[in-house]
């Protein structure tokens, strides 16, 4: 593996914000994306081994690459990032963004409608905090999906890693969201 490639990547790689594509990575260290995908896996596959555990991880979510803080310290980073901070998701919160992340895209109406209560406020807390986003729009009311940060915060790559909760959520076309719950 080419140490200035692999050096590089590691650089570019501890100071992103968010999963990067491969091709990006390929073009800022102008190395063809073959040889980039060669040298995210070998390092991918050197962080990952067990036999001298690492405090990071280099991970694939969404199509992007990004260093990640070790599964196997999660318990200690969680302590060390929450610890004195109430920034933890409300009962309701979680059951909505379960909601979001199950039947995505969907309306704020068809999610009351699951839930049975209006998700107004905490629709837009979880947009705020970055776990959902506007995905489109049909028939007038806005569609929501979960982002990327969902998938990160979640020690997910794609949404094919949820557990199979979804068939114990209504199918949306048995959701008749009324326009009282709140589309727009």
């Amino acid at each position: 593996m080419d140490q200035h490639i692999r050096g590089a990547l590691e650089a570019v790689l501890m100071v992103v914000g968010e999963p990067v594509p491969a091709d990006q990575l390929a073009a800022a260290v102008e190395t063809p994306v073959d040889q980039v995908v060669a040298v995210l896996h070998a390092l991918r596959d050197e962080y990952a081994d067990p036999g001298a555990p690492r405090g990071f991880e280099l991970r694939e979510v969404d199509g992007g690459w990004r260093i990640y803080s070790s599964r196997l310290y999660a318990d200690v980073v969680g302590r060390f990032v929450v610890e004195g901070q109430s920034s933890r998701l409300s009962q309701a919160a979680l059951e909505t963004l379960a909601v979001v992340a199950y039947r995505q895209p969907v309306t704020r109406g068809q999610v009351s409608q699951v839930r049975g209560v209006n998700v107004d406020s905490v629709m837009k807390t979880l947009s705020a905090r970055g776990l959902v986003t506007e995905v489109g729009e049909i028939s007038g009311a806005l569609l929501y999906g979960t982002t990327v940060e969902f998938l990160e915060r979640m020690g997910m790559s794609t949404l094919d890693d949820l557990p199979p909760l979804a068939p114990f959520l209504p199918e949306l076309a048995d959701v008749d969201a009324p326009e009282s719950m709140g589309d727009r």
